[in-house]
């Protein structure tokens, strides 16, 4: 696989899905009283860590974008 995410859309990344996976735990919005929406914010922010992780997103591949510099 080769990285197709840069560095800022990688610190982006990294800083939101960290944002997503606590949200649900110390907002208190009522948004987060449903359980999917605590499931899908968590599985959201993990994917976003994973893919600032390894620096390659799937989807940008299918559509052609590249963030880093070649």
């Amino acid at each position: 696989m080769t990285p197709n995410i840069g560095p800022t859309d990688r610190i982006f990344r990294i800083v939101f899905g960290l944002l997503l996976i606590a949200l649900p735990f110390i907002s208190g919005f009522a948004l987060f009283d449903a359980t999917w929406a605590t499931a899908a914010s968590v599985i959201i922010g993990i994917v976003l860590l994973a893919t600032a992780a390894m620096r390659f997103c799937a989807l940008y591949t299918l559509f052609g974008i590249r963030t880093c510099s070649r």
